[in-house]
């Protein structure tokens, strides 16, 4: 299984959980190339462990998008404006 510490984003950027068909995520995506804010993608579904990893922040649940923070904590399924705030 991955570890958290393995998809810490740097400062000012953030690390999003995915899958290729969750709308949520296109939205979130869009709203955050719009705010300049910076992103590495995870497809849960291509990257092996990440699934589970998904499942350990969320109480068993593979919810996405899940974002990771540089200060090591986590949102699922965020507003634009927790993310803002978050990598502020």
């Amino acid at each position: 299984m991955s570890h958290v510490e393995d998809f810490t984003p740097a400062p000012g950027s953030v690390t999003m959980f995915t899958t290729s068909w969750c709308s949520y995520c296109k939205n979130l995506k869009r709203q955050m190339d719009k705010s300049g804010i910076s992103y590495t993608e995870v497809n849960i579904e291509d990257t092996p462990g990440t699934a589970e990893l998904v499942e350990s922040i969320n109480n068993g649940n593979q919810t996405v998008p899940t974002l990771l923070f540089p200060d090591g904590s986590s949102a699922t399924n965020p507003s634009i404006a927790v993310v803002r705030e978050k990598v502020a």
